[in-house]
């Protein structure tokens, strides 16, 4: 910082107090936060965010992250790094989160926006986002190894069903604008009610289905309902968002992922989708 900015060279640097695994972030000064890739392969990331952040901000009505400066690597860390405005919010919760159905009204209402910002020239999905916006059959591999390992017959049965329908559908519209992680610790809440969407790492344009897993993953009930009817997408879109969240449960459970009442609903939604078909 003293080096590539000295107008906050006396600003005090503090660890966050929690910080992700792509990146490492700390406060400078109050008002201001440094996001240090933590590998190389993150490193595209930070690139990707200062040049689209800004433009994509001009057209959402809820905060997202804004960079302020852009530091480049040098004998002491190699890679380019980020300044960004800090967000005064909390991690979304249950007990945080003031009305779940309010809320997830509101997650869907800033992806129905996010969806209709024009995506020209917007990065492709690949291995450097973890193919979101891409294709699932990207974890074909790992996801039936998953599907053998359930143990009951009948939800293995549902679950191959399911992963085998996810496949073959694709998104047949303009490419969209995909977060890539839409999940609690990127959603900050302010007096109970969303306020910002952080942490756009894996941000490209595609299949809008990656981000729609929080349906599963946090919403219940009425909520998952009012979340649904704020994104209007069609049944094979909701098909494969059933898709990447069976994957993500199966594959790579998260701490604290009700693994047994996802996959539940999972299988109750998809289920319910086919007698409606």
């Amino acid at each position: 910082v003293a080096s590539q900015f000295s107008q906050w060279r006396d600003l005090p640097i503090t660890p966050v107090e929690f910080s992700g695994w792509d990146n490492r972030t700390f406060h400078l000064g109050h008002d201001m936060s440094i996001r240090l890739p933590s590998d190389e392969d993150y490193a595209p990331q930070i690139l990707k965010e200062f040049a689209w952040l800004p433009k994509l901000a001009e057209s959402l009505s809820c905060q997202i992250t804004k960079p302020l400066a852009l530091g480049v690597g040098n004998d002491f860390y190699p890679w380019p790094w980020l300044i960004n405005q800090w967000i005064d919010g909390e991690s979304a919760s249950k007990e945080r989160i003031q009305n779940i159905v309010q809320f997830a009204k509101d997650v869907g209402h800033f992806l129905s926006e996010f969806h209709q910002i024009d995506s020209t020239g917007g990065p492709p999905p690949g291995a450097n986002n973890f193919y979101r916006g891409g294709g699932l059959s990207a974890y074909d591999a790992e996801m039936r190894q998953g599907i053998r390992l359930i143990r009951k017959t009948q939800d293995r049965n549902i679950a191959e069903q399911l992963w085998n329908e996810a496949l073959s559908s694709s998104w047949q519209e303009i490419p969209v604008w995909v977060h890539g992680d839409i999940a609690i610790g990127n959603l900050l809440v302010k007096q109970g009610k969303l306020c910002a969407v952080i942490d756009f790492g894996q941000l490209a344009i595609g299949d809008p289905a990656c981000d729609l897993a929080i349906a599963w993953n946090l919403f219940t009930g009425e909520s998952r309902d009012a979340f649904r009817a704020a994104i209007p997408l069609d049944r094979n879109t909701w098909i494969r968002a059933l898709g990447w969240t069976l994957w993500k449960t199966l594959c790579w459970p998260t701490k604290g992922t009700e693994v047994k009442r996802i996959l539940h609903d999972v299988y109750e939604d998809y289920l319910s989708l086919q007698s409606s078909s």
